[in-house]
Parts: structure tokens; C-alpha cells; sequence
């Protein structure tokens, strides 16, 4: 089947772009390559380069490709920042998903494979199910539980079927280290190479379940055919929550080094956020599940490898009140 992905240069979408060669499918990946890299696309997937805004290129595409199954992933995905940056955040994740949406509808697309976020749930009651009425507390959260909800209107107006996959915290392989913004542990990864402090916003007390990408990535691929998937929301990832303490000491322990945990204020985000998996087991089976310490260690080998990079500073802050002062600091230059 012709599928595209959106996002595919990045870090999930290039390993679900992966796993659809794999099983077969033909693939197009569009990306504008503002967080991705060209070396993470597939040899054999046919690139286009370009934003997911733009709406006659996104017209053009549908039209002369024909696809089947979409995948969108493109995203700017960072939680805490959405709030400084709403304009931004609601154009990328909403309005350019919307845009993907329309030509979908008008060309004939069978199945839209969404991944959304568990920041859909905001402060929920734990584990996070999918039944769950979802209230999210920042931008991001809130965009992408919008999409969620254009996507259902659109199966019952245009008959467009659809998936939703909520992951969160997935680390891995070919994640953007150099942005010191949102991913954790690809953060905590540079820094360590640096000879860095690792940042803990509070006092670390906060818990996630980390979630490496083979567990998570194959599963976001088999969205797009696996008939008991059909217009259905599912949680994707790691089971066990850890600190962000925790997960800090255990970077540190793979790397072999004691490293220096620097705790700042305390940022503005739900404290303990993880989700049940019983759902999505139900429908795809028994699925991989990485233990922590195993996937830092392979994610670990390959930073190594490719290195060191520099932060990146987000260069379109719209509200400066309220930033944390770490990152105040790169953008206010009183």
C-alpha cells in the first residue's frame, strides 16, 4: 500500500517509516526537517521535503500520490514550552494536522493513524485509561486532544477511518539531544557528554514511564491495517513509572559517571503522569517491553557514537512572563 508519513525524518516517525518497509508498504515521507534529519529517512522512501502548513503542496501530494494509510506524526512536541509559545504550537499540531486532514477526506484516504499524547489526560486519575475523560493543562495537550476529536467528527461526516495512539516519554535511537527543551533523556544523554550539570525541574520527585522506541514504534506501524484498531484510542509505552531523580542516577550509572544533578524551580506540569496498557494488548497482543536500564543502555551506545550537540534555542517565544529562569535566561537578555 502507498502510505506517507508525516514527521519521518524525526525521531518515532522515522522508526515507524522503518517498519513499514519492512512489512511491505511503500512509503513517502514529508518532513520540513525543523527537528528531524535527512539521515534518519529510509533509503528506499521517497522524500519531500516541505511543512505540512502549506496547503497546496499537501494538496499536490495527496492528489498525485494516492495514499491509503497516513501516518501523522509531525509535531512540535514539548509540553512545558506550549505555553510559551501558543501561536506556534496551535498552527504546527493543530492547523497543520487539520490541513493533512482535508486532503485526506478529499482524496480518498482509508485509514488517518494519529499519535496524539498522554498529555491529553492532564492530572487524571492513575493508571491513565482511555476512557478516561481527557483534560489537558497546557497548549500542546490541548491541540492534540483537538485533532482527536476532528478526527471523529470526520469518520461520521466523510466515513475516514482512524487511529489514535497516546505515547509518552519515548526515548531512543535518533532522538534530537540538541534540543534542550523537551526529551529528557536525550537531554540528561548531552549534557552527560558535555560535562554538564543534568537540570531537575523541583526536586525530581515528579513521575513518568519512559518508553523506548521498539516498543513503541511497531505498534504505531501495525495502526494502519490491523482491523481491530479501527477508529479506536490507544495508550502506547512503558508500564513501570520512574522518578525523574531516578531516572537521572540511572543515565548516570549507565554512563559510568557520578554526574552533577542540578535542581531548579519547580515548572508548571502534572506531577505523575503514566497509563494502563491493557487496551492496546487486547488488540496488537503481547508487545515488546524494553526494561529501562537495557533501552538507556542501547540509546546510550548510539549517542556515543554520533556525539555531542549543541542545545538549540527556540527562537520564537511569544510570552516571556512566567518562563522557568533556565530558560529565561537564553531568551531574555536583561
Amino acid at each position: 500500500m502507498n502510505t506517507l508519513v508525516t514527521g519521518g525524518a524525526g525521531f518515532i516517525g522515522s522508526h515507524v517509516a522503518d517498519h513499514l518497509i519492512e512489512m511491505g508498504h511503500d512509503v513517502v515521507v514529508i518532513d520540513d526537517l525543523s527537528g528531524g534529519n535527512v539521515d534518519n529517512i529510509p533509503r528506499s522512501a521517497k522524500f519531500i521535503q516541505g511543512d505540512i502548513c502549506d496547503v497546496r503542496l499537501v494538496d499536490k501530494l495527496f492528489a498525485e500520490q494516492k495514499f491509503e494509510v497516513v501516518f501523522h506524526l509531525a509535531a512540535y512536541a514539548a509540553e512545558g514550552l506550549s505555553h510559551f509559545i501558543r501561536r506556534y504550537n496551535y498552527t504546527n499540531n493543530l492547523v497543520g494536522s487539520v490541513t493533512l486532514l482535508n486532503a485526506a477526506i478529499n482524496n480518498g484516504v482509508r485509514r488517518f493513524v494519529f499519535t496524539s499524547s498522554i498529555a491529553v489526560y492532564g492530572a487524571n486519575q492513575l493508571p491513565m485509561t482511555e476512557d478516561l475523560v481527557p483534560n489537558p493543562e497546557d497548549p500542546y495537550g490541548i491541540a492534540k486532544l483537538a485533532v482527536e476529536q476532528d478526527l471523529r467528527s470526520a469518520f461520521e461526516m466523510f466515513g475516514l477511518e482512524y487511529v489514535i495512539f497516546r505515547p509518552h516519554n519515548v526515548y531512543g535511537e535518533r532522538q534530537n539531544i540538541g534540543d534542550s527543551y523537551r526529551n529528557v533523556v536525550g537531554i540528561f544523554m548531552n549534557r552527560l557528554l558535555q560535562g554538564l550539570s543534568l537540570p531537575i525541574f523541583g526536586d525530581g520527585s515528579q513521575t513518568r514511564a519512559f518508553s523506548y522506541i521498539g516498543d513503541v514504534a511497531p505498534i504505531i506501524a501495525r495502526g494502519g491495517y490491523e482491523p481491530g484498531a479501527r477508529n479506536e484510542v490507544f495508550n502506547v509505552g512503558a508500564d513501570q513509572p520512574v522518578s525523574v531523580r531516578e531516572l537521572a542516577e540511572e543515565v548516570c550509572r549507565v554512563f559510568g559517571c557520578e554526574g552533577r544533578l542540578e535542581y531548579l524551580p519547580a515548572r508548571h506540569e502534572v506531577l505523575h503522569a503514566f497509563s494502563s496498557h491493557d487496551k492496546v494488548r487486547k488488540v496488537f497482543g503481547d508487545t515488546a517491553s524494553v526494561p529501562l536500564r537495557e533501552g538507556i543502555t542501547r540509546m546510550a551506545a548510539w549517542v556515543r557514537q554520533v556525539g555531542a550537540r549543541q542545545s538549540s534555542r527556540f527562537e520564537a517565544i511569544e510570552v516571556l512572563r512566567n518562563l522557568p529562569p533556565s530558560w529565561a535566561a537564553y531568551h531574555n537578555p536583561r
